[in-house]
């Protein structure tokens, strides 16, 4: 298989990617030990960590055994814990700097410790280290959770690419969330083997929400937070960083107040853009902070929006689906997939803009 690009160490063409993927599964391994899958993850909270748990419970339920190697400080450790994986401390920052080598070896000492069968990385964090940590020594699952190429531009959007053509000598799957994600990887010259599996949520987990579970979560919200119960409320659930554009929202808020003007908006979440996001904001913009359960909101939203800047496929919208709730989301990534059939004229909104988010909210 040819590569496109030439490696970060010279001229010459990528080498083949390591042999296809070949794990037994729990039911075919005849010494009755048991299969044991190491996930690496960072960041430790939103998308990622709900991913991860989910496939930790997925795993567990049958036979499999999964240990967790993540920094502290986030939902993931805890969720993940009670999902019933072995959950280890791997000391990592969210971003590369100059602790990577550090943070390279000690991903490589408790992945040893281990002992995995096969290694999932998890976003572009994990994925630089854990396949730096194993250099393909062992089956290799990388699921980038969004291209870290498509976050940023210029030089530090080349070096990225370059970075994950290179990679690939080292993974024996890349696992991307959405047929978009996919594309994006075949556009920038990303020759691993690919597959495809969608973001989803448990049903059981997220139920529909009916009038009355509507009005009960009107109640408490009303009661905790002081939100008008009548109110048309539009709920905003996801990290507060650029990704996830919530300073689009609000500078597409005024156009909603033009003709709503008892309107409310929720931002249920937390992160390093809530301060600059709370000087942007105006009194009817409530700051409801993290929290492990969403369902209420969902269940009280009249609109649920995710104006991201880029996605792999995001589960919010989803989540807020299977509550029975209309979305409204950029079109980026897999957005478009995440949709029923025929809901995309309905339901989306081009990227970056402010005026189209607000005509299409009031719509």
């Amino acid at each position: 298989m040819n590569r496109a690009g030439p490696s970060p160490a010279g001229p010459s063409p990528y080498p083949e990617s390591p042999e296809p993927l070949r794990v037994p599964s729990p039911e075919a391994r005849k010494d009755g030990s048991v299969l044991t899958v190491v996930h690496l993850a960072q960041p430790v909270d939103g998308g990622v960590a709900r991913v991860v748990t989910d496939l930790v419970r997925a795993q567990t339920h049958v036979g499999i055994r999964a240990v967790v190697l993540c920094p502290s400080g986030g939902e993931l450790g805890r969720a993940a814990a009670a999902a019933g994986a072995d959950v280890r401390l791997w000391h990592a920052e969210r971003a590369p700097g100059p602790n990577l080598p550090w943070e390279v070896a000690f991903a490589a000492r408790a992945i040893r410790r281990a002992a995995p069968d096969l290694v999932h990385l998890h976003s572009a964090k994990a994925g630089l280290a854990g396949r730096l940590a194993l250099r393909g020594r062992l089956p290799t699952v990388f699921q980038p959770h969004a291209w870290s190429f498509e976050a940023v531009d210029g030089a530090t959007a080349r070096l990225a690419t370059r970075w994950e053509r290179y990679a690939t000598r080292w993974t024996h799957r890349v696992l991307c969330v959405s047929e978009e994600e996919r594309r994006q990887a075949e556009r920038a010259g990303i020759a691993a083997g690919h597959t495809v599996i969608r973001n989803g949520v448990d049903l059981a987990r997220h139920p529909a929400a009916d009038g009355v579970a509507r009005r009960q979560a009107r109640a408490a919200l009303a009661a905790v937070h002081g939100l008008p119960q009548r109110a048309p409320l539009v709920v905003c659930v996801g990290r507060l960083c650029p990704q996830k554009g919530q300073d689009l929202l609000l500078r597409a808020w005024p156009g909603v107040l033009e003709r709503f003007p008892a309107a409310r908006l929720a931002l249920v979440g937390d992160g390093p853009e809530r301060a600059a996001l709370r000087r942007a904001a105006g009194p009817e913009v409530l700051f409801a902070g993290h929290t492990d359960d969403t369902l209420p909101w969902y269940a009280a939203a009249d609109l649920v929006v995710l104006p991201s800047r880029w996605e792999g496929m995001a589960l919010a919208p989803i989540e807020a689906m299977a509550a029975g709730r209309p979305v409204l989301l950029t079109d980026v990534g897999g957005a478009r997939e995440s949709l029923p059939p025929g809901h995309a004229p309905h339901c989306l909104v081009p990227p970056a803009d402010p005026r189209a988010l607000a005509g299409a909210v009031t719509a």
